[in-house]
């Protein structure tokens, strides 16, 4: 039998340039997890700062800033960069007769929000990657401070005498986006939350008493029965959004005619609008629950009630519904009772009912028992739904800074006490109406 020649200690082949490179290139540079967590956010950093950047320059080489000079051209990037990641800018604007006009630009794209979530999201799998459970802490501390102080100095660099920026906003605020999207990166990463952090989960739930466990369920199935409840109403609303938009297609075409903005400037013009849709969508969603969101001060539209006053000439406004269609628009108030449905079918089938279960062994009339458990089942699922729709609606509206736009977003807490009402009678209905759908195999068979 041949024997393989060996080498003296010390005198191994060295691993090529190449094969080091490639292996760089996949696993990343061994560093410390504060500075790798640092690196990757910083690269969230400058992307979503690049994509923000690119049109507007290409707008002032276009000529559509033909007053401003490169320098305040940059700091116009980096106030639109804050202000996607949801930092307020204080408006100085001279007026009349030497008056300064102030006010508050807040309200926030969401749809260019997503950008700076997505790309921390990534991150955050690389950071997740890169560690363990026990010490996954240190990337993420590394992370959200560099980015902080990314933040941080852009605020101090943007400011002029016409926009303000709070330092302390620009440092924070920017972390709930981010953080929450390192945060779900890791946890996508890992693939549970209890290898997140590190905890037996199952042990923990192995510990505790039947009865916690049934209660602990119950309450688990009530509550993602309220999210799932919400965002089918969501989906409802950007739905009719959608068919809105098609049928007032001509309408907002003539807005663009009229305004004559040019191809980039049209561009712009349409990317700003399409990163409004996610907060058209929850503006619709409180039009249908009866909530209703103003457009300015002084204005209502709902299904039930419609009052607008002047509004900028934006072609996404051209396509508020006005005249006939509003007549039988008030129906449109049963697609959360639909989505309230879906979230007792939901409910029902998941098979976590073990409140029913605990009403039929206490109460002796079966009839009494269903109707208390129902009930109880509607009015919990309807109150997350109305939670949930209080943030839905908050991080929506904003002001536009000056005259009559200070006003812009539903009605938060209208919105959410009607659509926890809809979304409740709904729920009752679904959870009544689910087992007549069921069938039992073995009874089947039988």
């Amino acid at each position: 039998m041949n024997k393989q020649p060996t080498r003296a200690p010390g005198t191994e082949p060295k691993p090529r340039l190449a094969d080091r490179l490639r292996d760089v290139l996949r696993d990343g540079i061994p560093m410390p997890l504060f500075l790798q967590g640092a690196l990757e956010l910083l690269q969230t950093a400058v992307i979503s700062a690049f994509l923000v950047v690119v049109p507007l320059v290409a707008v002032w080489f276009a000529g559509g800033f033909l007053d401003l000079d490169l320098a305040y051209l940059f700091r116009l990037c980096g106030q639109a960069w804050l202000l996607i990641h949801g930092v307020p800018l204080g408006l100085s604007i001279p007026g009349d007769g030497g008056a300064i006009l102030t006010g508050t630009l807040s309200l926030t794209p969401l749809g260019l929000m997503l950008v700076p979530f997505l790309l921390a999201s990534w991150s955050g799998r690389r950071i997740a990657r890169a560690s363990y459970s026990d010490n996954l802490w240190q990337g993420l501390v590394g992370a959200l401070g560099a980015y902080a102080l990314f933040e941080l100095l852009t605020g101090f660099a943007v400011q002029t005498d016409e926009v303000d920026v709070n330092l302390v906003a620009a440092a924070l605020v920017p972390l709930v986006v981010v953080g929450i999207g390192v945060v779900t990166g890791c946890r996508r990463e890992a693939g549970s939350w209890a290898r997140l952090i590190g905890v037996d989960l199952v042990a923990w739930i192995a510990r505790t008493s039947q009865h916690a466990r049934w209660a602990g369920s119950y309450v688990w199935a009530v509550i993602r029965s309220g999210v799932v409840a919400y965002f089918t109403a969501l989906a409802a609303a950007a739905l009719v959004l959608a068919v809105n938009l098609g049928f007032h297609w001509a309408d907002m075409s003539n807005v663009y005619q009229q305004l004559r903005t040019g191809v980039v400037g049209g561009f712009l013009l349409t990317f700003g609008q399409l990163g409004l849709i996610p907060n058209a969508s929850f503006w619709a969603l409180s039009w249908i629950s009866g909530g209703g969101f103003s457009i300015g001060a002084g204005s209502t539209l709902s299904a039930l009630e419609t009052t607008v006053g002047p509004l900028p000439a934006v072609p996404l406004l051209a396509s508020l519904p006005s005249g006939e269609a509003l007549a039988s628009a008030w129906m449109l108030m049963a697609l959360p009772g639909v989505a309230g449905f879906v979230a007792g079918w939901w409910f029902i089938r998941e098979g976590e009912d073990h409140f029913d279960d605990w009403c039929a062994l206490k109460m002796p009339y079966r009839w009494l028992s269903l109707t208390v458990s129902t009930v109880v089942l509607g009015l919990l699922v309807g109150a997350v739904a109305g939670l949930v729709s209080v943030a839905g609606s908050w991080i929506s509206m904003g002001s536009v800074g000056l005259g009559r736009l200070t006003e812009v977003g539903p009605d938060v807490w209208t919105t959410a006490l009607l659509l926890a009402g809809e979304v409740a009678v709904g729920t009752m209905l679904g959870a009544l109406a689910t087992p007549m759908f069921l069938h039992d195999p073995v009874l089947d068979d039988g």
